[in-house]
């Protein structure tokens, strides 16, 4: 029997990262859009890319790295393709924001700040995801689900499991 091993976390190609950093002025305030973008193509910003921006914009790797940390919009490590948010505000909370997180956790068998192996889904949970009246609330990239229960979790979560 073949042995199975886990896919590879995504990554981005040292032509690929050169294309992105061509794309913008070499000057320390190109850092944010350039950052932003490498996580666009990737998902998250691999260490070999912190050297490539900070070479590109006259950086250390650490100033790089500093604002990487900064931010909580920047990752560092892979994520799912399928980043699913759970908002836990007042509004959700009340309305069994709770439950839906611990659902959500069975269903894809990972925590909050965990990705599946397979990186189709990376969960997270917000303060607020400003849907109050549709709450409880989850995202899934960028599309809202509002009103949630046990039996649309499954179904919207399926809608996604083949990404």
């Amino acid at each position: 029997m073949p042995v199975q091993t886990a896919p590879e976390a995504p990554g981005i190609s040292q032509q690929a990262l050169r294309e992105i950093i061509a794309g913008f002025p070499r000057d320390q305030s190109s850092l944010i859009p350039l950052l932003q973008q490498v996580q666009e193509e990737c998902g998250y910003i691999p260490r070999d890319a912190v050297d490539s921006v900070a070479g590109a914009l006259g950086l250390f790797p650490s100033q790089v790295f500093g604002v990487i940390t900064f931010y909580s919009q920047f990752y560092t490590a892979p994520r799912g393709r399928n980043v699913v948010r759970v908002c836990r505000g007042t509004a959700c909370h009340v309305r069994g924001g709770k439950k839906i997180l611990q659902l959500i956790q069975n269903e894809l068998g990972i925590q909050d700040g965990e990705t599946t192996a397979d990186f189709r889904f990376s969960l997270e949970t917000v303060a607020c995801l400003g849907a109050c009246a549709l709450s409880p609330v989850m995202v899934v990239n960028h599309s809202y689900y509002g009103k949630m229960n046990p039996k649309k979790i499954a179904a919207v979560l399926s809608q996604y499991a083949s990404r």
